[in-house]
């Protein structure tokens, strides 16, 4: 018997869908989710999340080996945020030293992270649902890395340290990046990694 060829997909995951592709919510039933994007195989998994409202880069496989390798700590991913105001070098540390958090199994300190503020905005694709106009004051771009994945991780630090999040974008996950991939695009690989 030969070994099962499995099949991964580098996806762009458009602002508004859930990262799954069956709706378990009973109230909110008209979610938008990834299997309307494209005709995925069966068995096909999400690698980790991004919530509905979050965009970028999700990598998809129907290897749970490598679905496993990929969640774990020893890789990298990397976001782009977009918070409220202009973040301070205060904040800067603050959110790479380990913040403390809300999850559902109670308080969690982060763990270490590198956080970069970006001097210019990040070439991204825009958003479906425009985010507010400068009349409402500044926001800044920073770059968060982390080997860690809390449900909606970014977003309760940014918060925390004073600088809500209004547009949040994972762009790298170990080597892959989100390059000039467009939101809904979906390219097929033989491996993530080489």
């Amino acid at each position: 018997m030969g070994q099962t060829k499995h099949q991964h997909f580098i996806l762009f995951k458009p602002y508004g869908y859930l990262s799954q592709f069956v709706n378990n919510q009973t109230k909110r039933t008209k979610k938008k989710l990834l299997g309307t994007l494209y005709d995925f195989p069966e068995n096909t998994m999400a690698i980790g999340r991004l919530d509905e409202p979050s965009e970028g880069l999700l990598l998809l496989t129907t290897d749970g080996k490598t679905s496993e390798f990929i969640r774990s700590n020893k890789i990298e991913k990397e976001y782009y945020a977009q918070v409220d105001g202009e973040i301070t070098q205060e904040a800067i540390e603050l959110l790479k030293n380990g913040i403390e958090i809300s999850t559902e199994t109670g308080k969690y300190l982060t763990k270490n992270c590198s956080v970069i503020k970006l001097e210019k905005t990040p070439k991204l694709p825009e958003r479906a649902k425009k985010i507010r106009d400068e009349r409402h004051g500044p926001t800044s771009w920073v770059s968060v890395t982390l080997t860690e994945g809390k449900f909606r991780q970014v977003r309760k630090m940014t918060a925390i340290a004073g600088f809500p999040t209004l547009r949040l974008v994972r762009v790298r996950i170990g080597t892959i990046k989100i390059n000039n991939l467009q939101p809904g695009e979906i390219i097929e690989t033989t491996q993530f990694f080489a």
